[in-house]
């Protein structure tokens, strides 16, 4: 049966949302106010004579009585610094212009209200014009409904097969009202504020911006890289999370409500709450006390899991407001956190916040978060995340997960209420409280790694915060304008700096998404004696300019050494020390072209080296490096760039054509009592390559390829081992 148009019914709402207000009558009645108002003012003044006036007295005739030029331009200019002028102000203006206070006084009345209705007007014709838009717009869509033909035959289209885009308005138009009315009520009740709903977010996490954007434009990674890199897709987080329903949505405003209240309680309680680890590094839970404090949370602990909890906190180098953003973004917060998160989308936005900002913001997100070794399983979670502003000032951000609506009833991680509490200082720093608490099942971790992930520093506050402290420095070196030229090799073009430092940080990125257990990766093992094991993977890279076409093997392996991180650290970003282990630099001298310091320490640097080949009759190459370290652990990441296209670079050109594929090393403490001094205990690293072994994308990898692949990364774990360690083999 055929129902009544959409359009009509929609262009109807529209004219009585427009033509609430008649701006011509609006404006009549308000000048009629205004005169009646003058005008008895004038009469008070003129007709009151005193107590003992006559009533019986004829009234004599109103004399009325208009302001000179110079008292209208004079409370015309006091009018602009003051509307509402009070008693004594009132008086000394009417002194000053020979006018009495009720004639000051009801002036300013009458501006008052021609303002107001000036504005109103403005306002009715803006809604007028948007109403006259929109009616354009119906008009369009009808006529473009009337004149749509049948996509089989070819004929006119009748209303009944208009099967998606006649239906798909028409429903809309209904949905988009009660949805509107339904969330309403929902935030009024649980959160104190509207909600608003975009339910096709998929893709958002791969086409935000950067996290350095913040201060130097788009400065990171191409959109969708952290999904493709590998062959893997974002989409794969979403195997195990059914869609959110209208009934899922008001359990997960309670819940986030509920879990930002306990994190709150945690990030600002002490003992018995929380007590120090066993090396006073940071702080852990202690559970009794939890339990005994959080009686409900999302319940009790499933079967096979255990629980990690820790608490830190530092100052760092940006303001409350960015940080916010980074961590709300879901691009800048894979960005920032590439080390930890190795992929993440935001599934669906419950609400954007208030107020031009991120307070009352509420999204549904999935990620995945990674150990920079093939040997420790990631973590997935499926989450919603909810941020805050404090009566205080201060800013949190919490995340709990969203097991209950999993087709898998069992997990294998879930985050109890987890996040940060930022507290804003002078002077552009913030204080950032972390906690961290999850339940994991982590039987799968190899045991060279037990121990770190088993102290905190792998998953656990203080790496999330050691991250953050140092990506922050990054970003003010970034943005640092007196670079001193005294040093030979710093780059001081302001444009030359953020180009080549955006080329390192799509170095880190793509290294990270690469190294790790992500089950976007394929990982295969060759033959070897057990933790040290070389796995490899294939990948075809194609029409991508940031990365050459063909076939790229990548391999990594992980082995226990027994020397401090900060040694193997030192030496592997040394120059000096690089013809020690680096096979393809053929014992020819390495120098540093160009360096941009990137924090505190003097490791944590971006440089360019140049490989002076021994053999005259090879050209030299060049290397763009990235060194990065904190409490939490170290990375050393190199790619051979292509001499021209780094000239383009260091004078400002565009990075994002520079092809790049990255090899480092990532260096961890091994979680031994006493590692996280400097200079003790033994390291964990990981040595990853990347190799372009054929040109064609098409063609298959011979196996000869994999064996040489295979020994060069074994020649220069041997070489490594040996020079650290200081073996004369």
């Amino acid at each position: 049966m055929y129902q009544p148009n959409m359009f009509e019914t929609h262009h109807q709402l529209l004219d009585m949302a427009a033509g609430h207000k008649n701006p011509d009558n609006d404006l009549g009645k308000m000048r009629d106010d205004e005169f009646e108002s003058s005008r008895s003012a004038t009469e008070n003044l003129e007709g009151l004579s005193g107590d003992d006036q006559d009533p019986n007295q004829r009234p004599k005739k109103k004399r009325y009585h208009r302001h000179t030029q110079h008292q209208i331009q004079e409370m015309e200019n006091f009018f602009k610094e003051c509307p509402h002028p009070d008693d004594k102000q009132r008086k000394e203006l009417s002194r000053r212009l020979a006018l009495e206070p009720l004639q000051v006084k009801f002036w300013f009345q009458n501006k008052r209200t021609q303002m107001k209705a000036q504005h109103e007007r403005s306002e009715n014709q803006q809604l007028r014009s948007e109403n006259e838009k929109l009616r354009a717009d119906n008009i369009r869509y009808k006529e473009a409904l009337n004149n749509a033909t049948c996509p089989n035959c070819g004929g006119p289209a009748a209303i009944g097969e208009m099967s998606f885009d006649e239906q798909q308005l028409r429903i809309e138009n209904a949905r988009l009202r009660e949805e509107i009315d339904r969330i309403s009520g929902i935030a009024a009740k649980y959160v104190g504020k509207p909600l608003v709903t975009y339910p096709h977010l998929q893709n958002q996490g791969l086409h935000s911006r950067s996290s350095l954007d913040l201060g130097v434009g788009s400065f990171g990674a191409p959109s969708s890289m952290v999904s493709d890199i590998y062959g893997g897709s974002a989409g794969d987080l979403l195997r195990t999370v059914a869609p959110l329903t209208e009934a899922d949505k008001p359990m997960i405003i309670e819940l986030a409500v509920a879990a930002m209240e306990e994190l709150i309680q945690m990030a600002q309680s002490g003992e018995p709450l929380w007590v120090p680890s066993p090396d006073n590094s940071t702080e852990i839970l202690n559970e009794d006390e939890y339990f005994r404090s959080f009686p409900r949370g999302i319940g009790p602990m499933p079967l096979g899991l255990k629980s990690e909890a820790s608490r830190d906190s530092a100052v760092v180098i940006m303001n409350h407001m960015n940080l916010i953003e980074i961590l709300m973004d879901v691009n800048q917060w894979s960005c920032v956190f590439s080390g930890i998160v190795s992929r993440a989308m935001t599934l669906d936005v419950l609400s954007t916040g208030v107020a031009g900002n991120y307070n009352g913001a509420l999204q549904v997100m999935t990620a995945e978060f990674q150990v920079p070794s093939p040997l420790v399983p990631t973590r997935e979670n499926f989450f919603v995340r909810y941020c805050k502003k404090n009566a205080d000032g201060s800013w949190v951000v919490v995340d709990v997960s969203l097991d209950g609506l999993r087709s898998c009833p069992i997990p294998r991680c879930r985050r109890r209420p987890s996040g940060c509490l930022i507290q804003e200082l002078p002077n552009g720093y913030s204080k950032v409280t972390w906690v961290e608490h999850v339940e994991v099942d982590d039987r799968a971790v190899h045991n060279i790694y037990r121990a770190l992930v088993n102290s905190g520093l792998a998953f656990g506050a203080k790496r999330w915060v050691s991250t953050l402290d140092m990506q922050c420095e990054r970003l003010a070196s970034v943005m640092a304008t007196n670079i001193p030229a005294t040093e030979g090799g710093v780059i001081t073009s302001a444009e030359g700096r953020k180009s080549m430092l955006k080329l390192a940080e799509r170095m880190v990125m793509s290294f990270c998404a690469g190294v790790g257990a992500s089950t976007a990766h394929t990982w295969t093992t060759l033959s070897g004696s057990g933790a040290d094991d070389v796995r490899v993977m294939t990948r075809k890279s194609m029409d991508d300019p940031g990365r050459p076409p063909g076939i790229v093997l990548s391999a990594a392996t992980s082995f226990w050494m027994p020397v401090s991180p900060k040694r193997v650290f030192d030496f592997l970003r040394d120059e000096n020390s690089r013809s020690e282990w680096d096979i393809l630099s053929n014992g020819g001298l390495v120098q540093e072209m160009a360096h941009i310091a990137n924090g505190r320490d003097p490791g944590n640097c971006v440089c360019l080296l140049r490989v002076n080949s021994a053999n005259s009759s090879q050209s030299n190459m060049l290397i763009l490096q990235e060194s990065t370290t904190d409490a939490t652990g170290s990375y050393v990441i190199y790619a051979p760039v292509d001499i021209v296209a780094m000239n383009v670079v260091l004078n400002g050109g565009d990075p994002d054509y520079v092809a790049l594929l990255p090899s480092g090393f990532a260096i961890l403490p091994d979680g031994s009592v006493g590692s996280m001094e400097v200079g003790s205990g033994g390291s964990l690293l990981t040595v990853a390559f990347q190799i372009l072994v054929d040109s064609v994308p098409t063609a298959k990898l011979s196996l000869g390829s994999v064996a040489t692949v295979n020994s060069l990364i074994k020649c220069t774990v041997e070489r490594i081992k040996a020079a650290v360690a200081g073996d004369t083999a």
